[in-house]
This record gives structure tokens, sequence and C-alpha cells, in this order.
């Protein structure tokens, strides 16, 4: 006779169906969230948003805090930008990390650049393609002369301020050399505080000298690896396979859309129309600025 309570060890009862049915991070398996960082740093324009902390921390706290999380992943693709809004998603990042005790795995896509590395720099440990940009520690600042083009052109400047350096680098202006002193000063300190915590993230693992890694200079991703500036060639999909198991789970935490955006303000980069931004036409010279001034910041690494 056969005992009706005998069965197969991998015949699945009621339980284990219901279980395969709920997403991986509910069924215990190793969950590891992954937060895209894409793009120049720092607020641009309304139609062309940049990375900034106020647009990505809902992003890393969701991440930080899912369930059976063993790691967090950060995807960077970033030229750079704005050194103040890097610096705020690097420590966040660093305390959210500190506050979930989970380490955090950075992979670097076409560009891990000036602003772009330093949030590079969050990660526990850096992955990069061979063929990833990594680097440009230093700090950029430009403008235009323009006081020759508005004379030709018929153009009085009135200009009225209240202290000697309110107009300082004016582009309508001749160039004071004690204004570019000045400005050099505060790139100065700037980049001293970013070499600073490259070291103080890196530590031992920088091979180079400083008058080589902190120059501004890139590296592609085998020269960066042999320097340091990061640990590994490695993909994301591998990376987390050999490291967490075939099942893990990778769920991608992404910004808010569609009418929730809307409601928090913010919009996805080139929705809706103009009259709906409130910027009109009158708005359309600093979009097409800002569109050179983006397109620039990435042709500076060949993309």
């Amino acid at each position: 006779m056969v005992d009706n309570l005998t069965q197969p060890s991998d015949a699945a009862g009621p339980f284990d169906r219901l279980k395969a049915l709920l997403p991986a991070r509910l069924r215990g398996a190793p969950v590891v969230p992954v937060v895209r960082l894409s793009g120049v740093i720092g607020a641009v324009t309304p139609l062309r948003p940049g990375l900034t902390l106020a647009g990505v921390a809902k992003m890393l706290e969701r991440a930080f805090s899912m369930r059976n999380a063993k790691a967090v992943a950060l995807v960077i693709n970033s030229p750079g930008g704005s050194p103040v809004q890097s610096r705020q998603i690097y420590l966040r990042i660093r305390q959210l990390a500190a506050e979930k005790k989970l380490p955090v795995l950075v992979f670097v896509e076409d560009v891990a650049a000036s602003g772009g590395y330093m949030i590079a720099c969050a990660g526990d440990e850096i992955f990069c393609d061979p063929s990833s940009i990594i680097g440009s520690i230093g700090v950029v600042g430009g403008s235009f002369g323009l006081q020759e083009l508005i004379k030709k052109i018929g153009i009085e400047r009135r200009l009225y301020t209240a202290g000697e350096h309110k107009a300082m680098l004016d582009p309508f202006l001749p160039e004071n050399p004690d204004d570019v002193a000045r400005l050099k000063k505060i790139q100065r300190e700037i980049h001293a505080l970013f070499i600073s915590l490259v070291k103080e993230s890196r530590t031992t693992r920088l091979k180079g000298a400083d008058d080589l890694l902190f120059t501004g200079e890139y590296w592609a991703g085998d020269s960066a690896v042999t320097l340091g500036l990061a640990d590994a060639i490695g993909d994301l999909r591998g990376v987390l396979r050999a490291r967490f198991g075939d099942k893990v789970a990778t769920p991608v935490v992404a910004p808010a859309a569609g009418l929730l955006s809307g409601l928090l303000g913010r919009r996805a980069a080139g929705a809706g129309s103009l009259g709906a931004t409130g910027l009109g036409w009158a708005g359309m010279a600093e979009e097409l600025i800002s569109a050179v001034e983006t397109r620039s910041i990435w042709a500076r690494f060949g993309f």
C-alpha cells in the first residue's frame, strides 16, 4: 500500500506554489537593488534637469530600505557637473550605507568623471568596462568674452552694483586679472576637497602619485584599475551573480513617473509643452545654451 502522506521531496506543495508567485525579495532570495545615476550633475534648467540630491534622495532611500537587500548597486554614467551636488549625493550614499550596514557596489558605464567620479567614490568597490572613462579629478570653469561683440552690434552695457566685486567675471566686461586670481583660488580650495575625498575613499588602493592622479587627467578602464581609481573590470550582472548566486534579484529603483512625478514637481525632461513649464518662448534661448553646455561637458570625454 502506498502511504498517502509520502510525497517526492521535489514536489511543490500549495505553499511552494504560492511562494513562487511572490517577488524574489519576498521569497527570501538575495536582493541587490540597482539605482541608475546618469547625466550632468546639478540643476540645469526646468526642461533639462540634472542629477541633484533632491532628485535622487527618495530612490536611494528606497534602495537601502529594500527587504532582503545584501548590497546596493549604483550604475553611474556622468561626466560631472556641480561639485556641491556631487558631494551631497556622495555623503547621502555613505550615510545610508552606514545606517543600513550594506555594502555599495558601483558599476561605471561610459563615464564616471569629475563629479561623476566623486559619486563613484561612495562605493565600497568600483567596477568598470575596459572602455569606461574614469578620473578627471579637478575643477573647471569657463565663460565667454562678449564685450567686443556688443560693441559691433551697437549695444551699450549698463550695469549697476553695490559691492566692489559684484560684477566679477561678467562676460560683457573686459577680463580683470584680479577676478581671475580670485576664481582660481576658489577652484584650488574645491580641488583640495575633491582630492581629500578621493584619498579618504580609496585609501591604500590608490597606486599613482598625486601629480598624476589629481591633474584632471582621465583614463580608460584598465588603466584606472591599475592606478587604483577602480577595483576591477566587471559588469553588473556578472559580478552580482558571481557574488550572490544565480538567483540574485536586481530590481531597478526608478524615479517617480507619470502623474506622481508631476504632483511632486519633477516632470521628465522634455515632457509637456512649453506653456506647461511656464517658460514660454522666452526660455528657449536659455534652453539652447543649456543644451550646448551639456553637450560640451560630454564631448570633453569623447561622447
